[in-house]
């Protein structure tokens, strides 16, 4: 396992992290405790050292889950969790007020709910779980997180960029206030590349790359007949024509990849070879997925012509809409 610096954290995170999200259990259906459990120990068995969940995962169950083990962990693991937004609206509008996404006592009240489903004393990373830089002035989620910090529940600040926009969150990245952003980057999505990333880079703040496999689109293993159980977050996301479209797009990446490549091994690389980025968090809810996934920090960079290849794969959608 390989580790790298979360920005100006000093905090040495492994560069495959643990995301989180899929062992909640309400938004992705399928899996057991049992399993999802056994999952995060052999992660950490083999080197992850960083996992990101939320209290919106499950309504906290995959906090309690993550908590846990981390708790008998016979080494330091990293916690990141995120505020979700008190109007539970994805993503964030610029024209809704921050008093009715991000209030001062709902972001002290839902840190100290998310330590008491972790049973930690503190968290390593509290992130706000949506973003608009139309709210980068406002005092209150500063002071909410100063506080925070000030009282020892919570170590770093960041936030989550919208969806497909990381430009959303440019701005609260030059007040110097959070630690680092967490962005959807992906083969399909390289638009942080543009500016975010050179501006992480500038200012010393902690990338966490999420969706690194566009929600299974780029597993490897999707195909137009693929079914998910109802009700779960895929089930919508993949809908209508976007089956079909998706199974074009991974077509022809894997023609010009060829055959013997392993589509979900080079879209995880691409993403650990830009230097921007500190950590990348797919969900492993097996321990197959885990095995395969971490197996992969040691890979090291792609070649400069399979990076020039995939630069021309780039596919500017929004399946969040």
């Amino acid at each position: 396992m390989q580790y790298r610096k979360l920005g100006r954290t000093g905090l040495e995170v492994s560069d495959i992290g643990y995301g989180a999200w899929g062992i909640g259990g309400k938004q992705w259906l399928g899996g057991e405790d049992d399993e999802s459990l056994n999952s995060l120990r052999r992660a950490i068995d083999l080197g992850v050292n960083f996992i990101d969940t939320a209290l919106a995962y499950g309504d906290g169950h995959s906090e309690q889950l993550v908590g846990q083990v981390v708790r008998g962990a016979s080494r330091k693991v990293y916690v990141a969790t995120k505020v979700p937004p008190k109007n539970r609206v994805w993503p964030a509008s610029a024209s809704t007020p921050i008093a009715e996404v991000f209030p001062y006592d709902y972001i002290v009240s839902c840190a100290e709910e998310s330590l008491s489903n972790l049973k930690l004393e503190t968290i390593d990373l509290l992130q706000l779980h949506v973003w608009t830089d139309a709210w980068v002035d406002r005092e209150g989620w500063k002071r909410a997180l100063e506080d925070l910090q000030r009282a020892g529940k919570v170590r770093f600040v960041g936030v989550s960029a919208t969806e497909h926009d990381p430009d959303s969150a440019l701005a609260v990245m030059r007040t110097g206030l959070i630690d680092a952003v967490q962005v959807i980057y992906n083969v399909f999505d390289q638009t942080p590349e543009r500016q975010m990333f050179p501006l992480a880079i500038e200012r010393n703040i902690g990338i966490l790359a999420r969706v690194p496999l566009d929600e299974g689109a780029l597993s490897g293993h999707f195909s137009e007949s693929t079914t998910f159980p109802q009700g779960d977050f895929r089930e919508w996301y993949f809908r209508g024509d976007r089956k079909r479209e998706v199974v074009q797009h991974v077509d022809a990446l894997r023609r010009d990849l060829g055959e013997t490549s392993s589509i979900a091994d080079t879209a995880l690389r691409f993403c650990l070879s830009h230097p921007a980025v500190s950590t990348v968090i797919p969900g492993m809810r097996t321990r197959k997925h885990v095995e395969s996934n971490v197996a992969l920090s040691d890979a090291g960079a792609l070649p400069a012509d399979v990076l020039a290849t995939l630069k021309q794969h780039a596919w500017d959608r929004n399946y969040y809409q």
